[in-house]
């Protein structure tokens, strides 16, 4: 994963940049699955891998395939990102050891829903009935959001599209 970052840093023909982007959330995906979380696996490949990296090729159809020069040092931008990085380390340096029993997601939280989701839910699966049910509105919110994504970007394409066909009809009339 190190490398494909670094390949997308260093990269300045986009379309490579959008390849090894889907290449990584493909890389993240499989990462997720390791660590069990196998439904979240699934959202990062069908949508980081899948959908994203449609999307961005749709974009990068109507777009240049070049990066453009840079017109001064990145200086500002590294700072958010060096500043962001060590906010999220530090919010981590609290958290309890990951995988161990005794954590408190596992003595707590994890036992009630494997007693009582079948029985609250009537789903067979634990994984299903909290997604759709315990957490439904969280779902729910993740769905909006990916949906409401999709429809800005073919807003933004439909957009591009209809100005080059009022720049084609005004080529026409003037011949």
């Amino acid at each position: 994963m190190v490398v494909t970052v670094i390949g997308i840093i260093r990269a300045h023909n986009l379309f490579a940049v959008v390849m090894l982007g889907g290449i990584y959330s493909f890389l993240m995906a499989t990462v997720l699955v390791v660590l069990d979380a196998v439904d979240v696996a699934m959202t990062e490949a069908a949508v980081g891998a899948g959908m994203s990296t449609v999307l961005l090729l749709a974009v990068l159809h109507l777009t240049r395939t070049r990066e453009a020069p840079l017109r001064h040092a990145p200086v500002i931008p590294l700072l958010i990102c060096l500043l962001t990085g060590g906010a999220l380390v530090y919010g981590t340096l609290d958290l309890p050891p990951f995988g161990q029993p005794d954590n408190p997601q596992n003595l707590h939280v994890a036992p009630y829903y494997l007693e009582n989701s079948i029985e609250e839910t009537k789903s067979p699966n634990v994984v299903t009935a909290v997604l759709a049910s315990y957490r439904g509105f969280d779902t729910l919110g993740e769905v909006a959001v990916i949906f409401s994504a999709g429809i800005g970007v073919l807003i933004l394409l439909s957009r591009r599209r209809r100005r080059e066909m009022v720049v084609e009809d005004e080529g026409r009339s003037r011949k």
